[in-house]
Order: C-alpha cells, then sequence, then structure tokens
C-alpha cells in the first residue's frame, strides 16, 4: 500500500516539475529559483519614465461679481484698480514625444487656457513650457520646451493592440510625484462615453487617477500607445475602468497642432442618426445595422456624392458601422481631402460611393445688421458637430473689445441660446431680431460659467 503512494507522489510530483516551464513559457510568472534573477518591469521603465514629465499651470480667471462692477461702489470702498480675478492651478502629466524639438504630447484639459506652463522632468528641473496647440474635439495638446538632455517615447502602431495585451500607465496621480502602475487592455474602440468630442478609447484597468492624465500607456516594450485622459468612476478614484487615447489618432492630432496650430477637419455635410427596430420597421428595412441619412446640406460632400435623405449607411471603407457616433468619430479623425467610401443602401440596392471630406461652409452675420447695441460682434452658426450632440444656438465668434456688447460682458465662444423671452435654436431665429429694436436688449447665453443673462444698453 504504502509502495503504490509512494509511486503515485513520484509520478505527481514529476507532472508538476515537467509543467513549470511550460507555465513559465505562457502567460504565468516563472518560479522563484535562487540565483535567478526575478521577473521585472524596471528595466523597460528605466528607458520611458525619463520621458514621462509633470505639467503644472496657472489660469487666471476673471471674477465677475455686480458690487465690484458697480463703479460708486468701487469708489466708496476705496477698490479702484484692485483686480478682480483669480489664480486656479492645476496638476497633469506629459510625455516627451520629440527630444530634438522638445514636444511634449498630454491633455487639452492639462493645459488648455492656461497663462502659464511649467514641465518638470525626472531629474527636477522646471522648464517653461510653450503651448503649441490645442484640440478640445480629442482632448490632446502639444507643449514645446527648451532643455537639454531629453529622452523621448516611440510611437507604437496602437492599431495592433489587442484586448489582453500587458499595458502600463506612467504619470503623476494626486501630485505625489512619478508612479506606475500596470495592468491590461480591457476593450478597444470605446465611444459614447458622455461629454462632446471624437472617441475612439484603448480601456485598461491599469490603474489611472486625477493627475495621471496625459500621461504616457507603453507596451512592454516601452512604446507608446496612448495618452492617459479619463477614467469611470462613481468615487472618483480609480475603479479599474480608464481610457487612453490610442497614438494613432494622437499622432495624427499632434501633426495637424505643430503645423497649424489647430486641427482642420473635413466635414461629410450630413446628419444621421441609429436605426431602432420601430425606425427599421418605418422604413422597410430588413435589421438595423447602420444609420439613416436625416439631413443632407446643399453642396457638401454627401451631396456631391448624391446621398440623400432616408439613405441608410452601413459601412465606411468596408468596416461595418453600427451607429450615428461611429460615423461622427470616422468623419472628425479624418484630415480635409481624405476620401471616404460609403456603403449606401436605398431602396433595397446598396451601392458604394466615395465622398471627399471638404472644411464646413458656416454662416455668419454681423452684429450691426441686427440690432446696433450689437455692434462689434459677429454671429456664427454652430457646427454640426455641436448640432448632432443635441446642442441648439448661435455662437458668438467675435466680440470687438471697448464695444457695448464687450462692457456687458459677451464673450468669444459664447453661444446664445434666447434673446429676452425668446428661444433662438439657430441663425434663422436670431436673424429675426433685425429691425425689431426691443427697448431692452437682453441675450441669454451659454459659456464655460453656465448660463447666464446679458445685458446690453
Amino acid at each position: 500500500m504504502l509502495a503504490r503512494v509512494a509511486r503515485r507522489w513520484a509520478a505527481l510530483s514529476l507532472f508538476a516539475a515537467a509543467a513549470l516551464p511550460l507555465a513559465g513559457h505562457a502567460a504565468a510568472l516563472p518560479p522563484v529559483v535562487d540565483g535567478q534573477p526575478l521577473p521585472s518591469l524596471a528595466p523597460m521603465l528605466e528607458k520611458v519614465t525619463p520621458a514621462v514629465v509633470n505639467i503644472s499651470t496657472k489660469t487666471r480667471v476673471q471674477v465677475r461679481d455686480p458690487f465690484f462692477e458697480d463703479p460708486v461702489f468701487r469708489q466708496f470702498f476705496g477698490l479702484q484698480g484692485s483686480p478682480r480675478e483669480r489664480v486656479e492651478q492645476s496638476l497633469g502629466s506629459g510625455v516627451i514625444v520629440d527630444a530634438a524639438k522638445g514636444y511634449v504630447l498630454t491633455n487639452n484639459h492639462v493645459v488648455g487656457g492656461a497663462d502659464d506652463i511649467t514641465v518638470t522632468l525626472q531629474d527636477g528641473r522646471d522648464v517653461k513650457g510653450k503651448l503649441v496647440g490645442t484640440d478640445p474635439e480629442t482632448d490632446l495638446a502639444v507643449v514645446q520646451i527648451q532643455a537639454t538632455g531629453l529622452a523621448a517615447l516611440p510611437m507604437a502602431d496602437s492599431g495592433k493592440l489587442r484586448v489582453g495585451d500587458f499595458v502600463v500607465a506612467v504619470g503623476d496621480p494626486f501630485g505625489l510625484g512619478q508612479t506606475v502602475t500596470s495592468g491590461i487592455v480591457s476593450a478597444l474602440s470605446r465611444s459614447g462615453l458622455g461629454g462632446t468630442g471624437y472617441q475612439n478609447y484603448i480601456q485598461t484597468d491599469a490603474s489611472i487617477n486625477p493627475g495621471n492624465s496625459g500621461g504616457a500607456l507603453v507596451n512592454l516594450r516601452g512604446e507608446l500607445v496612448g495618452i492617459n485622459t479619463m477614467i469611470i468612476s462613481p468615487s472618483g478614484g480609480n475603479v479599474g475602468i480608464g481610457f487612453a487615447i490610442p497614438t494613432n489618432l494622437a499622432g495624427e492630432v499632434m501633426q495637424q497642432l505643430i503645423a497649424h496650430g489647430k486641427v482642420n477637419r473635413g466635414n461629410l455635410g450630413l446628419e444621421a442618426q441609429d436605426i431602432t427596430p420601430r425606425i427599421a420597421k418605418v422604413l422597410g428595412l430588413k435589421d438595423t445595422k447602420g444609420v439613416v441619412v436625416t439631413r443632407v446640406t446643399g453642396g457638401s460632400a454627401a451631396d456631391s456624392a448624391s446621398i440623400e435623405v432616408g439613405d441608410v449607411i452601413t459601412a465606411i471603407d468596408g468596416k461595418p458601422l453600427r451607429s450615428a457616433q461611429e460615423l461622427r468619430n470616422a468623419e472628425g479623425l479624418m484630415p480635409i481631402g481624405s476620401t471616404m467610401k460609403l456603403t449606401v443602401q436605398r431602396n433595397g440596392a446598396s451601392k458604394d460611393v466615395i465622398a471627399k471630406l471638404a472644411p464646413e461652409k458656416l454662416a455668419t452675420v454681423d452684429g450691426t445688421k441686427l440690432d446696433p447695441r450689437l455692434t462689434g460682434v459677429t454671429f456664427t452658426e454652430l457646427s454640426q458637430s455641436m448640432r448632432s450632440q443635441g446642442i441648439a444656438g448661435v455662437a458668438v465668434s467675435a466680440v470687438r473689445a471697448g464695444s457695448r456688447a464687450a462692457q456687458a460682458g459677451l464673450q468669444p465662444d459664447d453661444i446664445v441660446i434666447g434673446v429676452g423671452n425668446l428661444r433662438v435654436p439657430d441663425m434663422r431665429t436670431l436673424q429675426k431680431l433685425s429691425g425689431v429694436n426691443p427697448r431692452q436688449l437682453v441675450l441669454v447665453v451659454s459659456g464655460d460659467d453656465g448660463v447666464r443673462y446679458v445685458d446690453i444698453r
């Protein structure tokens, strides 16, 4: 009996010993053996971390207060000439992608609108940063620094990433200093996460926390595969669902920012919506695949490609189209002049059409033509991108300094959503003001500080 047990134990021990090299060759860590080096990411990170920087910014924000804006109140309390602004500070991360020219890739929400940018290198040096350009639509920005001995990260082809690939996030969470976390790619091509902009995220469970924004997501070869940008969290901290902008997208945006300071995007000139089972039944469609065209702008790329309202677009460049968000992403992430092959269904027949992306033409109106009190203001209709997000109104594209509107607090990039009690969903409604000259001109505008009234006298 004891002999049989001994033989079985010996057999099991032999099987286990033989299995160890196989497990080490797969995903499992190799066994710890005296005299053998332990598995570690340290050699790779020694090359990566010098290229990841801390970014701190200062932004001066004007403080609006009706008491301080009253000249009598200011004179009575001796406040003439006193500053009416506050300084906001923020922390984030960045990645050096060109050591020779000092280009640092980061998030727009880290440096956008900042008055002062300071970049802290891994060796402790503080360097003044110059904002090259920002792209709020993709939440990317490029900062340039002048320093010697910089290290840069090579960019990998993020299109080759697979779910399950190991990745490492490097950044400066909570301002603690450079921190490294590891995980895997949880999902690819994530979109529809709320907010504005074009979304095509890498999802990862590598810990990403406040301050990691703009930091590096690298593969195990130490190559940059993404720029960490956001998390989903009920508490504000990491819960294992973080997102990074893939380098294939970041690289294209970076090139345009360096060349032009902004991103020039093409436009199809159409609007579309998802196909629900109910819409499919009304249109006589067999399934809900693709999107249905609801509007085509005359003279646009879609119009030139003979796309009509009611057409169903099922694929872009041969790739199945699943939602209107995917169509918007594909349109917004391609430069002006590029072509898209759209697979279109009409009356049960399918065909491919070629559309060449062109700049979007937006109508503008001089405020003088609407009301003398609006002299110095230029209004512009909202872009298709903004309309597709459910935003209504008319954009303020320029406000002349010293004008009545400027003195009342109207600012560029404000969106006029109402005039008095009149709702203003589009340019056509705003133009109805022409010749009316109401006794009191009050604009309802939406801006960075929320919705407010602007009383122009």
